[in-house]
């Protein structure tokens, strides 16, 4: 036994992130890139170390070589702790065989043993997809002070959006009273953010009823929340005010990053006292030549730039040689934008190359309403031969 905690984090990281398409054909969702030095699964941990919660369970399953290599024993993150810290929670074989986590409730059924070592009186359940800066801490004391038995993160979308979540409606005490998930009609545009607290005890209880219930999805949207309502246990609203976005889709995850360089700045990364952590390689100074010109621009260490960036997100070790012209894009690690080429609305994987005087997506006015964007994704360690056109809305996964 460990010694006691009172809060366990359990992350949601294994995921197919399908909606990404090429930029998840063979790493998690979580570990995509972002803004330039990030990873995704960096905002969650690091929510949890400055919140003060140093054991994270991280729930792996689709593709997790990357992911495991980039959290390993968690020291960026200060989660290398002799007693608690990150581990990496993959499906194993137990007594009664192999199985593959069959929804989120299951993956933390299947996880009962990890958590009961350290004896919580809470579980914070969080998903690995999403960027934004929450203290979990002042969550934790809503949900003592409320004596629920659920506590439910929410943050209001735009009602034309809201069907693409979890929707919450609750009551004027701020207790739940309604919950669908992805209802085509929304009652209201309040959003479950995924990110629950639990008390544990009933919630091991909850799970291990679910796991016997052959008609069960095994989800915590679609079966345990609901499950709790019918039974009129207490679950309280915690509304979120920040900045949150589910960079599920390639729209939002383009702007999310574009997020990063807009004048009224509505992400803050350079906040001392909240810290985003993560694992970098040790790269030299970026370089801008004489004659290079960079506008409104993230721009990452170990860059070589020569010649036209605006509007951009630009990770460690990208090159621009001169005469070409990147704008309104993504560039993610180590690629290659070479002399003569153009890339618009684009999003460019790790280690790719875009050959000499290629075209990669199309002028396009930007706009708020990140649905009406028309981008082009190049997925990771592409090469695109000299001269060749890919137009907007074009999902390379092969040579070209």
């Amino acid at each position: 036994m460990f010694a006691k905690k009172e809060c366990v984090a359990m992350l949601l990281a294994g995921g197919q992130g399908s909606r990404l398409q090429a930029l998840t054909k063979n790493i998690a969702k979580p570990a995509v890139q972002f803004g330039g030095k990030y990873r995704i699964i960096d905002f969650p941990l690091s929510n949890c170390i400055n919140s003060g919660i140093d054991t994270v369970g991280v729930l792996t399953q689709y593709s997790p070589l990357v992911l495991n290599e980039y959290v390993g024993a968690g020291q960026p993150w200060d989660l290398d702790r002799l007693y608690g810290g990150v581990h990496i929670l993959p499906p194993y074989q137990s007594s009664h065989g192999a199985s593959w986590y069959a929804g989120t409730a299951n993956a933390i059924y299947q996880n009962i043993n990890f958590v009961d070592r350290y004896d919580p009186d809470y579980v914070l359940i969080l998903s690995g997809d999403h960027i934004y800066k929450m203290n979990y801490d002042k969550m934790i004391r809503c949900h003592k002070e409320s004596s629920s038995d659920c506590t439910i993160a929410a943050f209001e979308v735009p009602k034309e959006e809201a069907s693409r979540f979890g929707i919450v409606c609750c009551d004027e005490s701020g207790f739940v009273c309604k919950f669908e998930e992805k209802p085509k009609n929304p009652s209201s545009n309040l959003a479950s953010m995924g990110i629950y607290i639990f008390n544990w005890k009933l919630l091991k209880k909850l799970l291990q009823k679910d796991d016997a219930d052959q008609n069960s999805s095994k989800d915590f949207g679609k079966d345990i929340i609901p499950k709790m309502l019918k039974n009129k246990l207490k679950l309280k609203v915690y509304p979120f005010k920040g900045y949150w976005k589910d960079v599920g889709t390639i729209e939002s995850l383009f702007d999310a990053n574009i997020d990063l360089i807009k004048d009224e700045n509505p992400f803050n990364l350079y906040n001392p006292s909240w810290k985003i952590y993560t694992r970098s390689a040790v790269k030299p100074p970026q370089y801008i030549g004489k004659k290079a010109k960079v506008l409104n621009s993230l721009v990452t260490e170990g860059c070589q730039i020569d010649g036209d960036v605006s509007f951009c997100v630009l990770s460690p070790g990208v090159v621009v040689e001169k005469g070409a012209s990147v704008k309104n894009s993504v560039i993610m690690s180590n690629s290659t934008i070479k002399a003569g080429a153009t890339v618009n609305y684009s999003i460019i994987g790790e280690n790719c190359v875009i050959g000499e005087n290629s075209v990669v997506g199309e002028p396009n006015q930007y706009e708020d309403n990140a649905s009406n964007l028309e981008i082009a994704v190049i997925g990771p360690n592409i090469k695109i031969k000299a001269g060749e056109n890919i137009k907007s809305k074009s999902m390379i996964e092969k040579d070209v």
